[in-house]
């Protein structure tokens, strides 16, 4: 059995014992290794002892020199292992030269420096830097750095590194070189470099100073003609940042390089990010319009991460959501300004219930501030950046946008150029706002997600009506009591033709007037006067707190609501509360072998939506009509029933598409396309509704629907249209699946990330095959197992998008998983711990899916080498399941 790794814990930090002002790194790139010369100006931390010795991290590395203040250092004068390289003497003050020696183009991990498509680059984001020389890797050690880059010249035209370019030129045997500055201190895992044969996309950004930005995308020379709106997206973040935030960009120039093998989405380098190609390349044949979407946020997101992650980052990795939540919150605002609010709280709600409560109930549970990990790699979760984001929401709903962006502005002056906690920026937003904000910070130590038991009462005859909120957080791993939090519920009272109430509550007269209450104790009641009829309470409006709520309301209310809301997320919210209570009900007629039956209430009320189409937003129409995820679903169960909760989705698809059938070929063609395709929400929105309609409608597998996507499948100019009708049919049980398949890898067999689509629909397909196709298709060209964007098509999106066939009863889903694990784990640790965590869940099915997967975690830990990163998730399932 592989051997505990050891635990970190936040209460052990303590600051560095010695800092690095100055960092000069000399990298000479060949084709069989990479040579790192690092010229080091240290001093001792005045908070350390004069005898600290000085403890560098290193990992597969070759050593192969150490000068320290001029002096060769002998073997006898160091200790190194796996891990470090300690000189247990050095003055106060020194210059430490070393020299390494390493193997991009055997690094499958793809951190620290790594070959991708014959370009080299580099991810040092945690730990990646101590895999290209020995340092002091950790964030709350920031230095200036002078980057010196040399390769061939031929096969590596392009040497880029963060800040600016200072010099440039000519070597001997056929190589040049190119030296970089970059002015604003950072910590080792900001570091980046790339060296390729990359063309560029040039453009200017003019700040509101009157100062020009030098904007440059570098691709592949093929990928030159995808590049337009990721530029695009790169100067509406630049111009929404300023006119948002006040915050303007503080380089002369501004780079982004595109590469194919990447562990994650992108990487916020300072000046000179390195994305994922996936959300950089977009052309309207190959990029559906969740791409493009996709496309603007994570562009926006890493271009906000130059302030709130770069100028200020994080003291220690615990505090990772300093920087990921904050910035997650500006991208989510962002994107909302740029398609709809109300589209993009949906979004983003759905992603938190569908994956982050599910990782509050599982065996990875951790508060957004950890208290402790084995493998940070693995803390880079939805809790961190999706929790951590509602987090700031909440402050920003508490204070306003005015006070929220001086908070910002205060956080931001007060530790520029330094390493802040969580605690810091909650300080400074109660300064400026000159609120007690103790409580509040709660919600960055407890785990779990929290419950709201909501009871209302009206009384006719004092014309009031009360409400009793009650509020719990489960207990987690090491969290078995929790605290009350400070919860922010907006609300408000409908009478009975939908209109707003006044709320009139002399007790909490200013939180009436805002809508917004401030919940800090177990129970709390309210209670609101003058009220001339019994209102329907519209709760958590704007979902203002990341929380479950329980209020019994009846089937007529939730109809109701989901006409009449003026909040457009508890409009949405109404819907889904009322399908899933239908659904769930199904779900028990189907176990029992009873008739199934939608009730007619919801499909008239989804007709009448189809019915109003051409008024609002038809994106925010889409949402309406779209029914829960399985994924969802199960979460409201005890234990969770795999088949009756696909069957009876199905089932209600089903019913809705031949009960409103002559509406939905209606809507279809009214929503037509008139032109060629672009980009813009309102025809992005017309597009879903439109494909949504399409999927309704083949769900029947009857002849005239097929037809109808066949026809969409062959004559679609834009990836959207042409994708929605592949996926309708590859997950249909029809013949015509298969000729759909061949025909579109005929067609896009040249483009890696459309192929990445292609597998993605065959692996989610809920069909008894499906285990047996994604099984042949590991063996196919267009999947390779070092490249994490087709396993997570392929593997990943069998696991996590295929409830049915993952969790079919024999478990051969399980043993497939466990197996892909096994072998990933020694080429990219991270990626297969994301995979493992997959069948952590196990505590919440039944005994015979619970009993198979454990077998297969058993298998997993037995493996003695195991790395830190899969031990941790596995060995924390165990305990779950």
């Amino acid at each position: 059995m592989a051997a505990q790794p050891k635990t970190i814990l936040l209460k052990d930090y303590r600051p560095s014992a010695y800092l690095i002002e100055e960092v000069a790194l000399t990298v000479d790139l060949f084709e069989d290794r990479a040579r790192v010369c690092s010229r080091l100006v240290c001093c001792r931390n005045i908070q350390a002892a004069a005898d600290s010795p000085l403890v560098l991290q290193g990992r597969k590395l070759v050593l192969k020199g150490i000068v320290l203040d001029g002096l060769a250092l002998g073997p006898e004068q160091y200790l190194l292992d796996d891990e470090t390289l300690t000189i247990p003497a050095v003055p106060e003050r020194f210059v430490l030269e070393i020299e390494t020696e390493l193997y991009p183009q055997n690094n499958t991990s793809l951190d620290g420096l790594y070959r991708s498509s014959s370009n080299f680059c580099t991810q040092c984001e945690a730990e990646g830097f101590r895999k290209i020389t020995y340092f002091l890797d950790r964030p709350d050690v920031l230095a200036r750095y002078e980057v010196t880059i040399s390769a061939e010249q031929e096969r590596y035209p392009v040497l880029l590194a963060n800040g600016n370019r200072v010099e440039a030129g000519e070597l001997p045997q056929g190589r040049h070189y190119a030296r970089w500055q970059d002015p604003y201190p950072k910590p080792s895992y900001l570091f980046a470099m790339v060296a390729g044969n990359l063309v560029k996309i040039a453009d200017t950004f003019v700040t509101r100073s009157g100062r020009p930005v030098a904007l440059e995308i570098y691709v592949q020379s093929h990928n030159r003609d995808k590049c337009a709106h990721a530029m695009d997206s790169l100067k509406k973040a630049m111009a929404w940042d300023e006119e948002t935030f006040g915050l303007e960009y503080d380089l002369d120039q501004y780079m982004i390089v595109a590469v194919d093998d990447f562990n994650m989405g992108a990487m916020e380098n300072k000046g000179l990010n390195v994305f994922n190609s996936k959300y950089v390349l977009a052309r309207p044949d190959t990029a559906t319009d969740g791409d493009y979407e996709g496309i603007e946020a994570v562009i926006a997101h890493e271009y906000f991460h130059n302030w709130t992650g770069n100028r200020v980052t994080c003291r220690d990795w615990f505090q990772l959501s300093l920087k990921e939540g904050l910035t997650v919150f500006r991208d989510q605002q962002f994107t909302g300004d740029q398609i709809s609010p109300a589209v993009k709280r949906i979004h983003d709600v759905r992603l938190l219930r569908n994956v982050q409560f599910p990782e509050d109930n599982g065996p990875m549970a951790h508060p957004v501030r950890p208290d402790s990990f084995m493998e940070i790699n693995n803390f880079y979760t939805v809790t961190i950046y999706e929790k951590g984001a509602e987090i700031i929401r909440m402050l920003h709903t508490l204070l306003g946008q005015e006070l929220f962006r001086q908070g910002l502005a205060l956080y931001l002056t007060r530790h520029d150029g330094h390493a802040a906690t969580t605690d810091d920026f909650v300080q400074a937003m109660g300064e400026v706002s000159g609120r007690d904000l103790a409580q509040f910070k709660r919600w960055y130590t407890q785990a779990g997600t929290p419950q709201l038991k909501v009871q209302g009462e009206y009384d006719f005859q004092a014309r009031t009506y009360t409400l009793r909120l009650e509020q719990s957080t489960p207990p987690t791993a090491g969290q078995p009591e929790k605290e009350p939090l400070h919860i922010p519920v907006a609300l408000g009272l409908l009478d009975g033709q939908g209109r707003e109430m006044e709320l009139t509550c002399p007790e909490r007269q200013g939180e009436a007037a805002r809508g917004l209450f401030e919940l800090r104790n177990p129970q709390e009641t309210i209670r609101f006067n003058g009220v001339g009829e019994k209102p329907r309470l519209s709760i958590l409006r704007n979902f203002s707190a990341p929380l479950k709520v329980a209020y019994d309301c009846d089937e007529e209310e939730l109809l109701f609501l989901f006409r009449y809301d003026r909040d457009p997320f508890n409009r949405w919210e109404a819907g889904q509360c009322l399908a899933s209570r239908l659904l769930l009900g199904l779900v028990e007629d189907f176990r029992h072998n009873r008739p199934l039956v939608l009730d007619q209430r919801f499909v008239e009320a989804c007709g009448r939506l189809l019915g109003e189409e051409a008024m609002g937003d038809k994106a925010f129409l889409a949402l309406l009509l779209t029914l829960p995820s399985e994924e969802y679903l199960a979460e409201q169960m005890e234990v969770v029933a795999v088949e009756a909760i696909h069957a009876s989705r199905l089932f209600a698809r089903q019913t809705l598409s031949r009960s409103l059938r002559p509406l939905w070929e209606q809507v279809y063609q009214a929503n037509r396309a008139t032109g060629p395709y672009r980009y813009e929400p309102a025809l992005a929105g017309q597009r879903a509704l439109r494909n949504l309609c399409l999927t309704y409608l083949v769900t029947l597998e009857d002849e005239a629907a097929v037809q109808l996507a066949l026809a969409q499948f062959a004559k679609s100019d834009n990836m959207t249209d042409q994708m929605a009708a592949f996926a309708a049919l590859a997950h249909s049980a029809r013949p015509e699946r298969h000729q759909v398949i061949a025909d579109f890898y005929q067609q896009w067999q040249g483009d890696p990330l459309v192929l990445d689509k292609w597998l993605a629909v065959q692996a989610t397909a809920p069909l008894p095959e499906t285990l047996a196709e994604v099984q042949a298709l590991m063996d196919h060209p267009a999947f390779q197992l070092k490249n994490p964007n087709k396993v997570r098509a392929l593997i990943g999106s069998f696991a996590a998008g295929n409830p049915l066939c993952f969790h079919e009863m024999s478990g051969k889903g399980y043993s497939f998983l466990a197996e892909q694990i096994l072998v990933l784990d020694p080429l990219n640790p991270q990626i297969a711990a994301r995979l493992a965590a997959r069948l952590g869940r196990g505590a919440r099915y039944d005994a015979t899916r619970r009993t198979l997967m454990r077998g297969q975690l058993e298998r997993i830990v037995a493996n003695k080498s195991l790395s830190r990163d899969v031990y941790e998730v596995v060995s924390k399932s165990l305990g779950k399941v």
